[in-house]
């Protein structure tokens, strides 16, 4: 009995303790008010980067809709970063009223990309913008960037949401998204720290971004690596709810597990590259916001936190009750089981209460043992390029 309870302390700890963080911002989140934009002096020179891998079959259509914008058209630049394409897809490209630049590497890397894009590249931008291959942004988004940076900001994050939800999957992975909007970035600027950055549809300062990038070494995770410097150095993050991409979202099961890996590998990798150093920073110099970063990418995914505290508390809980146990154990995990169920009720946006998602939950199981899969594969992952292709135009 007595091993028995070390056990379920120990469990408690560490299941709580994700818990509560992850509770603490979900609360917060529901109190994310959007500051009326301020009218911008000027219409600030854009290059809008969109970097590609073999993408195909998608890239012409989301250049096209690159062009959509309600910001005036002489105020930014699509420029479209093509590695490995098509002849006949450079071709189309070129039929377009963007740039396009062709690279090559023996290793490929969304950092090299950006990297040599911005080398070859001399106009006097003041926003680099960065999306995916496969992301659309809503037509005003660069309107609502170029308001953002009246604030004198160094970066911005829109709001990227799902694109598809046309499978199980796709609306289990939009869920995903939008619950870690509402406590990454929503519960985050409401506490006064950064917004978390997620890889796309977010927006630097020029200048500090082409000379930040210069520093970047990621294979994958390039925007944690950035996000890390940046908010050492004592910069803020900003998040825009209100300025939207559209992002794919996956639809086949490999597709998750090896996206969920690259993500998984990066954090961890992450984790112990900085976490001493944002410790020190914490004690030395009070930067929470750094502090806080580093203790994210400890953070297990929500949904195998979710899984993790639904199946053992239900387990401990009938153990307990079996072996006349301490009732503060049962109480304790019902208290657990609580808040952390209480913290996904809060990030889930009222749109996704209807019958595709209760549709969607019977694939959960399916999606907990992908995550605990991608969990066993991650060593190494973050040394090589790992390729989401993608589809949905």
């Amino acid at each position: 009995m007595i091993i028995f309870n070390y056990l379920q302390v120990i469990l408690l700890i560490l299941l709580g303790l994700s818990t509560l963080y992850i509770f603490i911002f979900a609360f917060a989140g529901l109190f994310y008010r959007e500051a009326p934009a301020k009218k911008p002096l000027k219409q600030r020179k854009m290059a809008v980067f969109i970097p590609g891998y073999k993408e195909d079959e998608v890239i012409v259509s989301v250049a096209q809709e690159a062009l959509k914008q309600d910001y005036p058209a002489d105020c930014y630049d699509a420029i479209i970063i093509a590695d490995s394409f098509q002849p006949e897809t450079i071709a189309k490209l070129r039929e377009l009223p963007l740039k396009v630049i062709e690279v090559s590497f023996e290793k490929s890397t969304k950092s090299k990309a950006l990297n040599k894009a911005m080398e070859l590249l001399s106009e006097p931008y003041e926003i680099a913008v960065i999306l995916d291959a496969d992301n659309v942004m809503a037509p005003d988004f660069l309107v609502r960037i170029n308001g953002a940076f009246e604030a004198r900001c160094m970066a911005v994050q829109g709001h990227r949401t799902a694109k598809n939800m046309n499978t199980s999957l796709a609306i289990l992975d939009a869920i995903s998204e939008e619950i870690n909007n509402h406590i990454f970035r929503k519960g985050h600027r409401v506490l006064g720290l950064s917004s978390a950055i997620i890889g796309s549809g977010m927006a630097f300062d020029y200048a500090y971004f082409k000379g930040l990038m210069s520093t970047v070494t990621a294979v994958g995770g390039f925007d944690k690596e950035i996000e890390l410097k940046m908010l050492k150095a004592g910069h803020k993050i900003l998040y825009l709810d209100q300025a939207f991409v559209y992002d794919e979202k996956v639809q086949k099961a490999e597709v998750f597990s090896n996206q969920r890996r690259r993500w998984l590998s990066a954090q961890l990798h992450y984790f112990r590259l900085y976490f001493f150093d944002a410790a020190k920073n914490l004690f030395a110099k009070g930067n929470l916001d750094y502090f806080d970063k580093a203790i994210q990418f400890i953070q297990p995914p929500r949904i195998l936190l979710l899984g993790a505290v639904v199946i053992m508390g239900f387990l401990f809980i009938l153990a307990n009750l079996l072996l006349e146990n301490d009732l503060l154990y049962t109480k304790t995990w019902g208290f657990v089981a609580s808040l952390c169920l209480l913290a996904f009720l809060f990030s889930v946006p009222g749109s996704f209460y209807n019958f595709k998602t209760v549709k969607a939950l019977m694939s959960l199981p399916k999606g907990m043992l992908l995550m605990v899969g991608s969990l066993l594969k991650i060593k190494g992952a973050n040394k090589q390029f790992i390729h989401t292709k993608h589809t949905s135009t």
